[in-house]
């Protein structure tokens, strides 16, 4: 448990802040450092060490931050130089791959599918910082979705949508759990991802009732043909 002051900590924000410059939340204008900041917090909550916040604060720089005279390869570099090992490896699985082992690009399903294929291979110190963020992802959907008046706003942020989206949390506690992780943060990501199922279905009924009634087409099936004219024969 981390208590008082860190230094590598403040180094980690800095080095987040530094690779995250000019990022911002997905249809918001919020500074993306408000993510790491939030998922070291939730670590922090639990009561996780000093490697495990350091990581969740610098998780997302190697799969966001690759830019011109940054390669991934030198990202990976820096935060190994700069953080240590263990961190570095914690990072890169939670890090959703481009490529596979042997080069071939991943499409963005195969990219997921990937990460949770990863996440039995991932030390227990990883699969906390991945609950945490999709904590915090999840919990600032539920939060925008309340203070707006047009959900489709939300969910358009995202290539998948509403269903895509709130199924990919789903398989993501899902596959935590298959994994056997039960740690203490496994009730709070199972809360989140039940809420958004609660708000998506909401929504979808809605839409339901919302829809005019469908008028069916006419059609002869099941019933008397009509009769033919004799005189056309």
């Amino acid at each position: 448990m981390i208590t008082g002051y860190s230094d590598r900590i403040n180094h980690a924000f800095a080095f987040a802040a530094k690779h995250h410059d000019r990022q911002v939340r997905k249809g918001t204008r919020l500074p993306y450092l408000t993510h790491p900041a939030n998922v070291a917090v939730i670590l922090t909550r639990y009561g996780q060490d000093e490697d495990t916040v350091v990581a969740g604060i610098l998780h997302d720089v190697i799969e966001d931050c690759v830019r011109e005279h940054y390669t991934r390869e030198m990202l990976e570099q820096r935060i190994g130089e700069k953080f240590g090992a263990g961190v570095l490896e914690t990072v890169l699985a939670v890090t959703q791959r481009r490529v596979d082992d042997d080069g071939v690009e991943l499409s963005s399903e195969e990219r997921k599918d990937d990460y949770l294929e990863r996440l039995a291979r991932a030390s227990d110190r990883a699969r906390w910082v991945c609950a945490a963020d999709k904590i915090h992802n999840g919990s600032s959907i539920l939060a925008d979705l309340k203070r707006t008046i047009d959900p489709a706003t939300i969910w358009s942020r995202f290539n998948v949508g509403r269903e895509g989206t709130i199924r990919w949390y789903r398989r993501v506690h899902d596959r935590l759990a298959e994994l056997g992780f039960d740690a203490p943060i496994m009730a709070e990501l199972k809360g989140v991802v039940e809420a958004l199922e609660a708000w998506g279905a909401k929504e979808a009924a809605a839409e339901g009732e919302a829809k005019p009634p469908v008028v069916p087409r006419a059609s002869f099936l099941g019933a008397n043909p009509p009769e033919r004219d004799a005189s056309r024969s």
